[in-house]
């Protein structure tokens, strides 16, 4: 009999965060498994529609700059490793009202980490970009060095980057169960086959509760819609039109230009339904609520994209009891260490917390603060 492979480090969930980590991992000739449930990338996961916005003066707090500045210059490397389309510089315009808490956090981490950023009247926003219609009582924060990345083509530079350098990747395999051995080894069981390693690290997405589920991970699954819309190419393209979030008094949408004229994207932050994610379906139009709540900031802030609906599609959030990341060790085996509850803003991230969770599983620490996002916090 064959004697069983035992891999360094095992990676399950093989998308955003983990296919990064998986690259970064093989790269420094660890010994690497990358196991998902689907086959990535797909459109099961957080990866998924195209584009992800990168911005670097961060509203959501100054932990994460750091983070996403490391991120910026990964992608970069990325693409020049790749040669695949990783990052578009747009620009990326951040809206809301003067007093708003998010942007005023935006001027501030600019200022403290020395990031450029134009902070602009709403006469100002609406001259520059007549796609625009921005109330007086709002500004804009706009980061020229800003962007997105194209997410697939992500996933699809850090798969190929693995498996060059010697990574296993098993596709479509669920996993149903993971356990430590006799011998100390941490089994990943499936359907068709046991996997044996000394570290393991779940990225599992909106799947991480039922992986980890003697831990109780605060997060809920959670079905988003965002869709593409008819808009004028004077207006919109890429080139012409930066990314862009805007922040109103009961709403957080967000948005990116006409790409090789495929209409103006555009999501909502907030809002959605609470969902098992073995039951999410491309089901846009299941509610009423799913073009109309797209359309209602198009309505408000961007009337001449509010035209024909090109296409919708829906999406899933792992959300956070507080909207911030949860990466960690797990408290009773420190062989398991988990990233999850990435809340919408994750994807930027990807490259930085892949090198992050890469170091963890090798070292047992990383140069990065990661302590805000213990789940220690919410005990």
């Amino acid at each position: 009999m064959a004697k069983e492979t035992i891999y360094d480090i095992a990676i399950i969930g093989a998308g955003t965060m983990g296919m990064a980590a998986g690259a970064y991992l093989a790269e420094k000739k660890q010994r690497t498994l990358l196991i998902d449930a689907f086959d990535p990338p797909h459109t099961n996961g957080s990866h998924h529609g195209d584009t992800r916005m990168i911005r670097h003066a961060y509203g959501e707090g100054r932990q994460y700059v750091d983070l996403v500045k490391r991120a910026q210059q990964l992608w970069e490397k990325l693409e020049k490793q790749t040669g695949l389309t990783i990052f578009e510089q747009t620009g990326v315009i951040g809206l809301g009202a003067k007093d708003s808490a998010f942007m005023k956090e935006t001027i501030e981490a600019a200022s403290t980490f020395n990031l450029p950023l134009e902070v602009l009247s709403n006469e100002q926003i609406n001259e520059r970009w007549p796609g625009f219609k921005i109330p007086e009582n709002f500004i804009g924060c706009f980061e020229e060095t800003s962007g997105f990345i194209y997410s697939e083509n992500a996933i699809r530079a850090y798969k190929q980057i693995a498996l060059e350098h010697g990574a296993e990747l098993v596709t479509n395999t669920p996993v149903q169960q993971i356990e430590k051995n006799e011998h100390g080894n941490v089994m990943i069981t499936t359907e068709s086959r046991t996997f044996y390693a000394k570290k393991v690290i779940v990225t599992a997405g909106a799947w991480a509760q039922k992986l980890l589920s003697d831990i109780a991970l605060p997060i809920q699954p959670t079905r988003k819609v965002f869709g593409w819309f008819e808009a004028e190419e004077d207006l919109y393209q890429t080139g012409k039109f930066p990314a862009f979030y805007i922040e109103n008094e009961t709403e957080m949408c967000y948005g990116f230009p006409s790409v090789d004229h495929t209409g103006l994207k555009i999501g909502r932050n907030d809002g959605g339904q609470a969902i098992n994610p073995d039951k999410h379906e491309q089901n846009f139009g299941k509610y009423n609520a799913d073009e109309a709540d797209l359309r209602r900031c198009l309505q408000k802030f961007i009337p001449h994209a509010n035209q024909k609906l090109v296409q919708g599609k829906t999406c899933m959030y792992t959300n956070s009891l507080d909207n911030h990341f949860i990466i960690d060790t797990h408290p009773n085996d420190d062989a398991i260490i988990f990233a999850c509850g990435f809340s919408g803003h994750g994807f930027k991230f990807a490259s930085s917390l892949g090198e992050a969770l890469g170091e963890l599983a090798m070292f047992g620490k990383t140069r990065y603060d990661l302590s805000n996002f213990s789940l220690g916090r919410f005990r």
